[in-house]
Order: structure tokens, then C-alpha cells, then sequence
């Protein structure tokens, strides 16, 4: 019975606990590589990610640097801005849920599956989630949007951490 290739792709589909199961997240600001909550990706207590690729976004959104933080915040309005330069993640479920509630899911913060250029030269597409808000101040469409995020970037708009503001829970 086990030699059956359709029942060991059964039990391996529909047996394995959920922690095994594996979710794609698209990050653009403070997480990525060089950035400074990158080490949130490898605290093993958060759970395990594996970077993938770096990518950008099929569609245009604004990236912009806001609040008296400077947290880049990419809105959720597909076609204005920039494709989003990013970097692809593999996370499990106790990541996913860490990363949830680090970019306070669903107050501040929107997991949103989107369309990924992974190899823009090679034309290869795959799908991710991205942390997007819906939830911004009506000035921030005006701020300049970007392409890529950098907190040391020439934008002279350094990311504050939430241990220089004093450890509050708000978003990145």
C-alpha cells in the first residue's frame, strides 16, 4: 500500500502537520537583508524562514517613508508608484504568525497575495504575500514613492526601531 506513489503524495499533502506547510512573503522594508529588523527573519523563537529570491511586484504600488518613525509603508492601491523591489521568503506557520502580529495584522497592516516577478529578465512570475495597509493619512500620497527601500538611503529618512522609540507596539 505505502508503494503507491498516489497514497504517499496523499499522506504527505493531507498528513503533515501545518507547522510543515510553507508560505511565501514578499518583504520590502525593514526586513530586508542590510536593514535594520532583518534578524527577526533568523530569531529562531519567530520561527524559520529561508530566503528565496529577490523579486518586484507585478504591479505598480506606492512605497512611501511616513510617519515621525519613518516606517516604509507600501498602500494598497495597485497601479500608482513603483513595481516594489523586495526580497521572497519561505516561512512557516509560527514566522507567518510572528510576522502577523509584527506588522499588526489587521489593524495597521493587510496580508495581501500579489503577483511577483521573481527573474524580471527571464519572465518568471510567482505569488507571495505582502504586508500592504489600507489604513495611511491622506498627505502620504503625496510623499515621494519608491522604487526600493533603503532606511540608510539617500531619502536622509533613517528608520527609528521600536527599541530608539521606546518599544511601543506600532507597525515595523
Amino acid at each position: 500500500m505505502l508503494s503507491n506513489p498516489r497514497v504517499i503524495l496523499f499522506i504527505l499533502i493531507w498528513c503533515l502537520p501545518s507547522s510543515m506547510l510553507m508560505t511565501r512573503v514578499f518583504v520590502y522594508g525593514t526586513l530586508k537583508k542590510g536593514q535594520p529588523n532583518y534578524h527577526r527573519l533568523f530569531e529562531s523563537t519567530n520561527g524559520k524562514a529561508e530566503f528565496l529570491a529577490s523579486a518586484r511586484t507585478s504591479q505598480k504600488y506606492p512605497l512611501v517613508i511616513a510617519s515621525e518613525h519613518n516606517i516604509p509603508f507600501l498602500l494598497n492601491i495597485p497601479g500608482q508608484g513603483h513595481r516594489v523591489h523586495g526580497e521572497i521568503y519561505e516561512v512557516d506557520d509560527k514566522m507567518l504568525g510572528f510576522l502577523d502580529d509584527f506588522e499588526s495584522v489587521p489593524t495597521m497592516y493587510q496580508r495581501t497575495l500579489v503577483t511577483l516577478e521573481d527573474r524580471p529578465a527571464a519572465g518568471s512570475d510567482t505569488e507571495a504575500f505582502l504586508y500592504s495597509t489600507t489604513t495611511y493619512q491622506p498627505g502620504w500620497l503625496s510623499l515621494p514613492h519608491h522604487e526600493s527601500y533603503d532606511s540608510n538611503g539617500d531619502h536622509q529618512l533613517q528608520y527609528v526601531t521600536r527599541q530608539e522609540r521606546g518599544g511601543g507596539r506600532s507597525p515595523e
